[in-house]
């Protein structure tokens, strides 16, 4: 039954798992903190502005989503957007920006521009991932750079946690590992008078709710051609990061999802952001992957998160004093692990060739730029130049001689890449009456093939030979039909 409101309030994407999303929840809303600062630190903003930004959009995307269990925040790929514009106009322009950002994905998903995802082949996808993981690794090692060899032994332990408490009898399935591995060196950090970073020593938090604002800046067109380039790369990032996230997340759960729907949360998650000091942001694979590891199905685990994340920030901050770093490096060390596809490892040497040149690219682009789009973006096109390439070989001729009647029989796909090879079939000089041309195993796709299969016949005229075409499919003949009426 279709839902009359465009939030989305299913009892059974809300609470069909309460227990375990609510405490899959906690374990992503204290993982939001640390990368919220961060990616604020790279935008060039105060930690509160990533902090809000994650609150704002995890729980506004919980109602207006498409994919539940899948978390939104700020990211890392959006933060590296945005380090000029804060840098040369300001937070005020950044605001700006976010809320047009939002505008512009809502329209992309009123244009149903997700159904671009059917370009992204399976080796772009391993290649995104395998990246990701790498970025999500190295994003650990300035804070593993500063653990002392009781830091390290935490962390070992904490992905001992990880890794063995789900064998435990009875309860290793009812809890999620990750959030025992937190309260578990927590506990002894406490008890052994630990003095190790913190999360509380990642800066300073806020200490008030957010609020809404409208950006302080001139309501007019220049303001406009400053903003829109920003915010035309953030939403096509945004919305290419989240239909890849998207992908991954149905892939783990064996579900499906509603990805016009969630480009539209995208957008109005974005907005709100805006609108309440944050930054813009989109869907996060790390923590979804955290979510979704530690059993989370339902909406509620995001929304959990979200509220979770400003609850420990403004009210309950004291208490991450006692949240080692290690603990959540150790968690995060585990998405990596789990993020990265190890089967495109192991079954390198059977996988073809582009499958494999595909996927490399798409790391050494993601890695060299730390840009997920521009990564995606270059395998999807190496993935057609090779598709095209593999049609272009695959076309054929076979050719036969009887009673001066030349017949060519063309198998394979006819286009504007393989037109000047089907074109060179023909022996143009050859002493014939007549030239029998057999399409019956042939496509004819675009005008350009059209155009030179017209020259074909007329070259063949003008040498006064007989030119026949035969087994035309039905799209083929329309297709040419329709250009030599028009022409």
């Amino acid at each position: 039954m279709k839902s009359i409101s465009v939030i989305n309030l299913k009892k059974e994407q809300w609470f069909s798992n309460i227990r375990t999303d609510v405490l899959a929840g906690l374990v992503v809303g204290l993982a939001l903190i640390p990368e919220s600062i961060a990616f604020s630190a790279i935008a060039g903003v105060d930690p509160q502005v990533g902090l809000y930004a994650s609150f704002c959009i995890a729980v506004t995307i919980a109602f207006f989503g498409g994919r539940p269990a899948m978390i939104s925040a700020a990211t890392g790929a959006m933060a590296l957007l945005m380090i000029t514009l804060v840098k040369d106009h300001g937070l005020q322009y950044l605001l700006a920006a976010t809320i047009l950002t939002g505008i512009i994905q809502v329209i992309a998903a009123y244009f149903k521009v997700a159904k671009l995802m059917r370009f992204v082949s399976q080796s772009v996808v391993y290649g995104f991932l395998n990246a990701l993981a790498i970025l999500i690794f190295a994003a650990q090692l300035p804070e593993m750079s500063k653990m002392d060899s009781l830091g390290y032994l935490f962390m070992a332990l904490g992905l001992g946690i990880i890794y063995l408490f789900p064998y435990l009898p009875k309860i290793g399935k009812t809890l999620p590992s990750p959030l025992i591995c937190i309260v578990v060196l927590s506990g002894l950090a406490i008890l052994l008078g630990a003095d190790m970073r913190t999360v509380s020593d990642l800066g300073q938090f806020p200490d008030t709710l957010p609020i809404f604002l409208i950006p302080g800046i001139p309501l007019n067109f220049e303001t406009l051609q400053i903003i829109f380039p920003y915010s035309i790369t953030l939403a096509t990032v945004g919305l290419l990061e989240t239909m890849m996230t998207t992908t991954v997340i149905n892939e783990v759960t064996e579900t499906e999802s509603d990805r016009h729907q969630e480009c539209r949360g995208q957008g109005i998650a974005n907005i709100v952001s805006g609108f309440m000091g944050g930054m813009a942001g989109c869907a996060m694979i790390g923590q979804s992957i955290i979510n979704v590891s530690s059993g989370a199905r339902t909406r509620l685990s995001t929304l959990v998160a979200g509220v979770f994340l400003l609850c420990l920030v403004v009210f309950f901050k004291d208490w991450l004093a006692y949240v080692p770093m290690a603990a959540l490096v150790a968690i995060m060390v585990m998405v990596a692990f789990t993020t990265f596809q190890w089967d495109s490892v192991k079954q390198f040497r059977q996988h073809p060739a582009a499958f494999n040149v595909v996927m490399i690219a798409v790391v050494i682009v993601v890695l060299a730029t730390h840009n997920l789009a521009l990564g995606v973006l270059t395998g999807v096109l190496l993935s057609a130049l090779f598709i095209i390439n593999k049609l272009e070989s695959e076309v054929k001729v076979q050719s036969t001689l009887h009673n001066q009647q030349r017949h060519y029989v063309i198998t394979g796909q006819i286009f504007f890449s393989s037109s000047e090879k089907f074109f060179q079939f023909f022996d143009f000089k050859e002493n014939v009456s007549k030239v029998v041309i057999d399409l019956s195993h042939a496509h004819v796709w675009d005008i350009t093939s059209v155009n030179m299969l017209n020259n074909v016949v007329q070259k063949f005229k003008d040498q006064a030979i007989e030119v026949e075409v035969i087994g035309l499919n039905e799209a083929s003949s329309t297709l040419i039909a329709q250009y030599n009426q028009s022409s």
